[in-house]
C-alpha cells in the first residue's frame, strides 16, 4: 500500500521544493506515540498482557527486526477492534487536541513553513507519523493545502495495521511517487534517520540537534548542512 494519499496531493510546477519533517520539527515529541499512549491509558486492561510479557518484549527490542515487529504488534494490539471510521474519529479528535495546545507546536518552524509558502515554494511535510493523525493536526492549524506524505494503515479484520512505514529511505521512494526527485531545495529534520532525505537537498537544516549529531551529519553532508534551534 502506498503512503501517498492521492494525485490531488501533488500539484505540479517548477517551484522550489521544501521538505519538512513533522515530529520534532513542526510539533514537539512523537505525535503518534502520544496517541497510542492515550489509547492504552483509556483501555488499560489490554496493557496487562504486555506487562506480563515485558521480558520477552524487551528481548525482541534488542534487534532492528525485532523492534519493527514489536512496533507493529503494539500498534495493532492497541487499536484492535477499531474499524476505519472509529479510528479516523479518534485520530482526528486527538490531532485537534494536540494542535489546540500551543505548547505542542514549534512556533519558529511554522513561521519558516509559512515563509516558504508565501515565497511560492512547494512545501511538503514528509513524516513517519500516521497520515490521518498528521493530516488532522495540519488541517486544524489551517494548513489544508500543505502536501503530506506519511505512514499509512491498512484497515481490515481485527483493526488497523501498519501498511506503510514512511521512515528513512522509504521517504525517498514516496517522494519519487509524487514526482519529487533529488535535488530538492531545502529539507528540515531533527533526526539523523532522515539523512537520506537531507542528503537529497541543496540545503539541509537540522533542528534542535546536539553538537555530536550535527558533526556526524556534517561528516556526511558537508557544508550543505546547517543547524537551527527552534523553541
Amino acid at each position: 500500500m502506498a503512503c501517498i494519499a492521492s494525485p490531488a496531493d501533488a500539484p505540479g510546477g517548477a517551484r522550489r521544493v521544501v521538505l519538512f519533517d513533522f515530529d520534532g520539527v513542526l510539533v514537539r515529541g512523537d505525535s503518534f506515540t502520544r496517541f497510542m499512549r492515550a489509547r492504552y491509558a483509556s483501555a488499560w486492561p489490554r496493557a496487562i498482557p504486555l506487562l506480563l510479557a515485558a521480558p520477552l518484549l524487551g528481548l525482541a527490542a534488542t534487534t532492528r527486526r525485532g523492534r519493527r515487529a514489536l512496533e507493529r504488534g503494539l500498534v495493532h494490539w492497541g487499536l484492535r477492534g477499531l474499524d476505519e471510521r472509529a479510528y479516523h474519529a479518534r485520530a482526528h479528535a486527538f490531532g485537534r487536541s494536540l494542535a489546540d495546545d500551543a505548547r505542542n507546536l514549534q512556533r519558529a518552524a511554522f513561521t519558516a513553513l509559512r515563509r516558504h509558502r508565501h515565497a511560492g515554494d512547494r512545501v511538503v511535510v514528509v513524516t513517519g507519523c500516521e497520515h490521518v493523525l498528521a493530516r488532522a493536526i495540519l488541517d486544524h492549524l489551517g494548513l489544508h493545502d500543505v502536501e503530506l506524505v506519511a505512514s499509512r494503515f491498512a484497515h481490515g479484520g481485527g483493526g488497523p495495521r501498519i501498511a506503510c512505514r514512511n521512515v528513512g529511505r522509504e521517504k525517498l521512494r514516496q517522494l519519487a511517487a509524487l514526482g519529487i526527485e533529488p535535488t530538492w531545495d531545502v529539507a528540515y529534520s531533527d533526526s539523523l534517520v532522515d539523512l537520506p532525505m537531507l542528503g537529497g537537498a541543496a540545503e539541509a537544516v537540522l533542528v534542535n540537534v546536539e553538537t555530536a549529531g550535527f558533526e556526524r551529519a556534517r561528516a556526511v553532508l558537508g557544508e550543505r548542512v546547517r543547524r537551527v534551534d527552534w523553541w
